[in-house]
């Protein structure tokens, strides 16, 4: 999967996704220190060790750079940036049973703000999938010559772990 470049001054406006969802009873705050074992457990039974490794290094940040998708206080999705490399935004998921109803987006928006309030002018997506929604929901492009791009040469294990992950979501 290719990495995208998304242009953080000119995304689109957060307040009205998170009122939208906040009306569904969905909220999307940053996650918080005490957080860490819930947050992981739930990233890995729904997707895999290594995004729990990866967003593990988001909460090492300060500010911790790892968004949350609650509903009726459970979990359901996770978004988080300058985990993997600076400028970077993901991993990132939603619980399967809450896909299609803006959760994705708005977790994807609180992360690329935030990224914007620190300073960067661009962010990038570090193995983009699905490409189509990135390019719809914040005028993501891909980079070219961008595979197998920071995810270059795994661990063996990891890689058949995130491959079976992957291809199961």
């Amino acid at each position: 999967m290719p990495d995208m470049l998304v242009h953080l001054l000119e995304l689109p406006p957060l307040g009205p996704t998170l009122e939208s969802l906040k009306e569904a009873g969905i909220v999307i705050r940053p996650a918080r220190p005490y957080e860490i074992s819930l947050i992981a457990d739930f990233v890995v039974h729904n997707f895999s060790q290594g995004w729990a490794d990866e967003i593990s290094v988001g909460y090492a940040n300060k500010p911790i750079s790892v968004q949350l998708a609650l509903k009726n206080g459970e979990i359901i999705g996770f978004g988080a940036y300058e985990c993997t490399r600076r400028g970077f935004f993901g991993p990132t998921g939603v619980s399967e049973a809450h896909r299609g109803i803006g959760a994705g987006k708005a977790l994807l928006l609180s992360c690329l703000w935030a990224m914007r309030e620190m300073g960067y002018a661009y962010g990038i997506i570090g193995g983009a999938g699905p490409v189509g929604f990135y390019a719809k929901a914040v005028g993501a492009v891909e980079i070219p010559r961008s595979v197998p791009g920071i995810y270059a040469d795994p661990i063996a294990r990891l890689v058949s772990n995130e491959q079976t992950q992957r291809s199961e979501t």
